[in-house]
């Protein structure tokens, strides 16, 4: 008999899971909170100053702008945020979902983290709609890397090939989505899911909230998976208020039973 504090929703999250079969994850900071990472705002929620010791707000620090002017500043910034970052391991939420798509297949992560956990637990199918703090890229001439961390960098890093800053590629403030993720998110809702999990985030931002907001026009069942409120916690059919390690790593044993 099992023992999981949020029967029998849990129940009809594994019966609604167990029969989609394209399944997306909308996550957010909050999914990462169990691997050690701070639930803040910012970049991919990792900062949370009202004002940076430099005097700047940490959205002006943050921007494209202050990057081509003061690529230095920026990147004093960015280091602060990797170093939050590293060391973190995948936690039993990250790993739930990678083992859902190993399994199973048809399941698509869209995440605003940039700490890069989902893929590092093995999840292949990831739309990084932030971007990610371990790839490194030149804005002049497209020149590419993957770091694993920060920590041999210095800062800022130049490119190799052009001696211009380069930059993680990640979304600062300012600056448009990356297309390409967008252009998959876009395929993906277009071509349908039958199942939409909302997982540690408050879908403030639009794109992260249409998911849910297409989902409940389609008929398409949704789940929240977040011990807060949230932009969309009225609209979802099932609501488990509860961490998303506890949570997801619950259904994977639900699941694993069928």
């Amino acid at each position: 008999m099992s023992t999981d504090p949020f029967d029998p929703q849990l129940d009809d999250v594994a019966r609604l899971t167990a029969g989609a079969r394209r399944i997306l994850f909308v996550t957010g900071a909050g999914l990462s909170a169990d691997s050690g990472l701070p639930t803040y705002r910012g970049i991919g929620g990792l900062y949370d100053r009202k004002a940076t010791d430099a005097g700047y707000a940490i959205e002006d620090v943050l921007s494209g702008t202050m990057f081509a002017l003061r690529p230095r500043l920026t990147w004093k910034y960015l280091a602060e945020i990797e170093a939050t970052c590293r060391g973190a391991r995948p936690n039993a939420a990250h790993e739930a979902i990678a083992w859902l798509e190993a399994e199973r297949g048809g399941v698509t992560v869209l995440t605003q983290n940039v700490d890069g956990l989902h893929r590092a637990a093995g999840s292949r199918d990831v739309i990084e709609i932030h971007g990610s703090l371990h790839r490194l890229v030149c804005p002049a001439c497209h020149w590419c890397c993957e770091v694993p961390d920060y920590a041999d960098l210095t800062l800022p890093p130049t490119c190799p090939a052009c001696s211009r800053p380069a930059r993680p590629d990640v979304v600062l403030f300012g600056e448009a989505l990356p297309e390409v993720a967008v252009q998959r998110l876009l395929a993906l809702l277009e071509a349908g899911v039958d199942l939409v999990f909302s997982v540690g985030t408050t879908s403030v931002f639009p794109y992260i909230a249409e998911p849910v907001l297409a989902a409940k026009r389609d008929g398409v069942p949704t789940v929240e998976i977040n011990p807060g409120e949230s932009e969309v916690s009225h609209l979802v059919d099932v609501r488990l208020r509860v961490g998303a390690a506890e949570a997801l790593g619950a259904l994977r044993r639900r699941l694993e039973g069928l």
